[in-house]
């Protein structure tokens, strides 16, 4: 493995740490708490594809006339990923994206999408980010969280965006989660049945194969560049450590239900 590249796994092994031990796992025991959880989660589901389009746009020929643009291993992999995200199939092998297959997942569990779907008719309508964020009510460490992903973005450093993807979106969910998403389909299996698969889809989809080639192509983005390297490193930091704060305001609003169910 890349020197670069092991660097990197060292220096953030105590965030990535701080995201597979999180609190939040435990606490998830039950379909309110599951539902408080995916209600924060949805935006980071939402804003990768951004994260992946930027990637898209800078990586492969996206304008006309088309000229082969990069390298050909780069390519499949970026047009493999924008492919399996945006037109997935879903449990009943209808074509779906796996953000809108995710909303299906919110609304079988009885989630509340209207800040996330007000958020995005907002954007199309033309507000700013902060507009938008208003109109649609979003919960500021969500707000934090996008804005974080679109600071990486804004920046057009793809070496960053290539790194931020790479480290801070790679699959940081323990197994015990999905373990306690199985238990809680056993129990609920019409309310939590869509997001089980959409997990399933998630590890089938982000497996190893897409792991090597997303390092590869951080590896040749940064090349020799040690000021690359350097950047990158702080993309990946900043990218983790704000998933954290997601994690710790969801488990924040889960600990208010705990708080109410004992005055009650």
């Amino acid at each position: 493995m890349n020197i670069q590249i092991e660097k990197i796994n060292q220096l953030t092994a105590d965030l990535k740490s701080q995201i597979v031990n999180h609190e939040i796992y435990k606490e998830i025991n039950s379909l309110d708490k599951l539902k408080i959880f995916m209600e924060h989660h949805v935006f980071a589901v939402w804003d990768f594809m951004s994260l992946l389009k930027a990637l898209q746009i800078n990586l492969t020929c996206t304008s006309l006339p088309w000229f082969p643009v990069g390298k050909a291993k780069t390519r499949q992999l970026i047009n493999e990923i924008v492919a399996g995200e945006e037109s997935d199939l879903d449990e009943k092998g209808k074509v779906k994206s796996h953000f809108e297959l995710y909303i299906e997942a919110m609304e079988q569990a009885g989630a509340n999408t209207q800040p996330i779907l007000s958020f995005i008719e907002a954007l199309k309508d033309g507000k700013s980010f902060a507009e938008a964020y208003t109109i649609a009510d979003v919960p500021a460490a969500a707000q934090k969280f996008v804005n974080a992903t679109f600071n990486i973005i804004h920046q057009n450093k793809i070496h960053n965006i290539a790194a931020a993807f790479t480290f801070g979106r790679e699959d940081l969910i323990p197994n015990m989660f999905y373990s306690m998403v199985n238990d809680l389909n056993s129990d609920n299996h019409n309310q939590v049945a869509i997001f089980k698969y959409y997990l399933d889809r998630h590890i089938e989809v982000d497996g190893d194969h897409h792991s090597h080639l997303a390092l590869e192509m951080t590896s040749e983005l940064c090349a020799a560049n040690e000021a690359y390297w350097k950047e990158a490193l702080t993309a990946v930091q900043n990218a983790l450590q704000e998933r954290i704060n997601l994690w710790d305001a969801a488990l924040c609003e889960i600990k208010k239900i705990q708080v109410q169910v004992s005055f009650d």
